[in-house]
């Protein structure tokens, strides 16, 4: 199975990047690396999420009714003319579901990573989150996955074929820190304040990871 990544690697991918950067306003480079650490973390999010039976459920439901893979089929349509404000909200639903309180926190530090400010990344989440959902759904519909373990197996296979176990450290680390659900804290603060007896923790790695 494809992982993440590499489904953005593919022309599919560039196309996705392109068309998020162009109807957002942002710069492509900046978008692709924004997209690259954002939608792992978000497959990560749903993951945890799925791990209960309650969220597997809305899970599935949700990728076998709305966000059936069907969005992929016309993305010229979709960044034709601009996106649809609808899809944005939808996209705001999807990440206030599946991020929670933790979302501001990881926009921050993609953000930084990516040399955006916040909210240029909140506006690029917004438009990518129904399309990642998308290519769950796709990615459901061609394996025929029709019940609730196969939706975690699905995500953790497409998390394991583009990351490593720095990258699921890091992932883990983004969403929970400490666990007192004060990402900004733990992680942008922490790295935003260049504070040197941290450079070795979560700067560090972040830095690792994405090279910058």
């Amino acid at each position: 199975m494809s992982g993440i990544l590499d489904l953005l690697n593919s022309d599919l991918g560039k196309q996705i990047i392109s068309g998020v950067a162009g109807s957002t306003g942002n710069d492509t480079g900046k978008t692709g690396s924004a997209l690259t650490m954002a939608l792992p973390v978000l497959m990560k999010a749903m993951e945890r999420n799925a791990a209960s039976p309650e969220g597997a459920e809305g899970l599935m439901n949700a990728l076998s009714n709305k966000h059936d893979g069907s969005i992929l089929d016309n993305l010229g349509g979709l960044f034709g003319g601009g996106v649809d404000e609808s899809v944005k909200q939808d996209g705001a639903g999807i990440l206030k579901h599946v991020l929670g309180a933790k979302q501001q926190g990881v926009e921050q530090v993609i953000g930084q990573k990516s040399g955006l400010d916040a909210n240029s990344v909140a506006n690029i989440l917004k438009v990518a989150a129904p399309i990642l959902m998308g290519m769950l759904g796709k990615q459901k519909k061609e394996q025929n996955i029709t019940d609730t373990n196969g939706i975690g197996n699905l995500l953790g296979g497409m998390l394991g074929g583009s990351s490593t176990a720095n990258e699921q450290s890091f992932l883990e680390k983004v969403l929970d820190a400490d666990g007192d659900g004060s990402v900004i804290d733990d992680v942008a603060g922490m790295f935003l304040s260049g504070n040197p007896k941290k450079s070795g923790g979560i700067g560090g790695l972040l830095g690792g990871l994405f090279g910058k």
